[in-house]
């Protein structure tokens, strides 16, 4: 597994939990809802493209 995307996953999930606190303290809870879903799409976009980077190789090793 790649380091590189260890830390991107952990870095996006970090930034949108301190944002969803800072949004729930001020009383903008719709705000903080939008922004996790966002986030949350965010990491499965870069999740899917190494899906599709796997399945790739996989389809080249047993030459489908």
């Amino acid at each position: 597994m790649d380091v590189e995307l260890i830390i991107k996953v952990a870095g996006v999930g970090m930034i949108v939990a301190v944002l969803c606190q800072v949004l729930s303290r001020a009383g903008r809870d719709d705000h903080a809802t939008l922004l996790s879903i966002s986030g949350i799409v965010i990491i499965l976009l870069i999740i899917v493209e190494k899906i599709g980077d796997l399945i790739g190789a996989l389809r080249g090793v047993f030459g489908l």
